[in-house]
């Protein structure tokens, strides 16, 4: 039986790289997306000329209607639920220094990050705890949080912030669903080439060329997907609640 992966926010860049890289590895794909689907046709198109079945609904992860909705829609399409990537997210709309950071800008930042994280996490695994185990899983649950878990700054507190408790969520959930034959991983993303990191090209492409990244390039969607496919088959099957930082070395610490 073909198994189905949830992508949130797989309509552009890391995610939409992780929906491709599952919908080759044998996936059914469904997607929850803030982002009108025809604005991103041509990755959709894609997905659908690769032989993909995707499901796209818009929506968001903050909002527990649209969580429920798309859920609903997805076990009424395919069945059961093999695996979640948390992959939406979204960084402040303006950079302010830790003292001068907003209320709205905190809310805005964790509500989505962490908060609509944490929620979906927890509607899809009481969905799978419904489910029979599909050879060595009832399933996978792997969550992109980013090198601002651990690095610090203060020009995006809320982001750190938001990211930090998304490695606790992963902690919290492999501890309660590992007897009952679901991983939970994380990835911590570095630098990634993307619509994102599009305003701050210039400063980490120079941080690039002075050797701040021993790996001396940016990132691609497509190392985050590979990783991601990993976690989603038997080849951790005797490890929950790892993560990986995936920045080109970023995370090592020299003299």
């Amino acid at each position: 039986m073909k198994k189905t992966a949830i992508v949130t926010g797989g309509s552009r860049g890391i995610g939409y790289g992780i929906a491709k890289q599952l919908g080759e590895d044998g996936y059914n794909i469904a997607i929850l997306d803030v982002n009108d689907p025809q604005e991103y046709r041509e990755n959709l198109d894609a997905l659908a000329n690769a032989g993909v079945d995707y499901y796209y609904q818009q929506g968001s992860i903050t909002e527990k209607a649209d969580r429920e909705r798309f859920v609903a829609a997805v076990v009424e399409k395919y069945g059961d639920i093999d695996v979640l990537v948390n992959n939406a997210g979204v960084a402040p709309k303006i950079r302010n220094d830790i003292l001068e950071m907003t209320e709205e800008s905190f809310d805005y930042v964790v509500g989505t990050n962490t908060k609509g994280t944490m929620f979906m996490t927890q509607l899809v695994a009481k969905q799978m705890l419904t489910q029979e185990v599909k050879g060595r899983r009832r399933g996978v649950i792997v969550n992109i949080s980013s090198s601002s878990v651990a690095v610090s700054s203060v020009s995006r507190g809320e982001y750190c912030i938001s990211k930090a408790g998304v490695a606790m969520i992963t902690t919290l959930f492999a501890d309660r669903l590992a007897a009952h034959d679901i991983q939970v991983y994380e990835i911590r993303p570095g630098v990634i080439e993307t619509d994102m990191t599009r305003v701050v090209h210039k400063k980490y492409s120079d941080l690039i060329e002075q050797g701040v990244f021993p790996i001396a390039r940016w990132g691609q969607p497509e190392d985050i997907a590979t990783v991601v496919s990993a976690f989603c088959s038997d080849k951790f099957i005797y490890s929950t609640g790892n993560y990986i930082d995936l920045d080109g070395g970023f995370h090592i610490r020299k003299l």
